[in-house]
C-alpha cells in the first residue's frame, strides 16, 4: 500500500535476466487511475483485467503486503491461470485489534489516500472466506517472511499450513520489504523455488 511498481526493478533488472517481468500498479498507485472505490476484490479484478489483456494464459504470480492479499484472493479465484505463487510476508486479512483511520495528511501524495480508508475498513472487518479459502491453492506456492516485521510471522506459518502445497521461508531480520532490504537473499530464495 502506498508504494509504485518502481519498488519492483532492482529485483526486476535480476529476475529479467532469465524471466519475463511484469509489475502492475495497482489502482489508486503509481501511473494507476485514482477511482472512486478500493477493494482487495477490485483489485483481484485489475489483476485478471491486467492478465486478459496481456493474454498471460498462466504465469508465476509474486505479491508484497497489500499485492500479497491480492495475491492470495487470485490465486483461489483462478487458481487454472497461476503456475506458481510467491507472497512476501503477509498473510490474507484476520481479525485481530482494530487498526485506527489516520487522519489525512496535508502534503501529496504519490498514491490515493482513499486506498487507506479502504483497506482499512477491509482490514479490520476481514471477510472469512478469504483464510477458508486457502486450501484450494493448489498450485506450488512460497511465502517468505521478513522475521524482525509488524506482520506478525505465526500467521504466515498458519497460511502455510493450510496451502496443500506451500513452503515457509523467513529471511532473518528483513522486515517487511525484503525485496529492498535483502534483495541478495530474496531473490537467492525466489529463483531456488523456480527452479525447483
Amino acid at each position: 500500500m502506498g508504494k509504485s511498481a518502481d519498488s519492483w526493478d532492482e529485483a526486476a533488472a535480476i529476475l529479467g535476466k532469465k524471466y519475463r517481468v511484469l509489475a502492475l500498479e495497482q489502482r489508486g498507485h503509481g501511473m494507476s487511475a485514482r477511482t472512486t472505490n478500493y477493494s482487495f476484490e477490485l483489485m483481484c479484478d485489475d489483476l485478471l483485467h491486467f492478465a486478459n489483456k496481456l493474454k498471460l494464459e498462466r504465469f508465476t504470480l509474486i505479491g508484497h503486503s497489500m499485492g500479497g492479499t491480492v495475491s492470495y484472493l487470485f490465486s483461489e479465484a483462478f487458481s487454472s491461470r497461476i503456475e506458481r505463487l510467491i507472497v512476501e510476508d503477509t498473510p490474507p486479512p484476520f481479525p485481530d485489534k482494530p487498526i485506527e483511520i489516520p487522519s489525512s495528511p496535508v502534503a501529496p501524495l504519490p498514491f490515493d489516500w482513499q486506498v487507506v480508508t479502504a483497506m482499512i475498513k477491509q482490514l479490520n472487518e476481514p471477510n472469512p472466506d478469504w483464510w477458508q479459502n486457502l486450501p484450494n491453492i493448489n498450485m506450488p506456492t512460497f511465502i517468505i517472511g521478513g522475521g524482525s516485521s509488524h506482520i506478525p510471522q505465526n500467521k504466515l506459518l498458519e497460511v502455510s499450513k493450510l496451502i496443500p502445497n506451500c513452503e515457509l521461508v523467513t529471511i532473518g531480520d528483513a522486515g517487511h520489504f525484503v525485496h529492498e532490504t535483502h534483495l541478495p537473499e530474496f531473490l537467492a530464495a525466489v529463483e531456488r523455488f523456480l527452479d525447483s
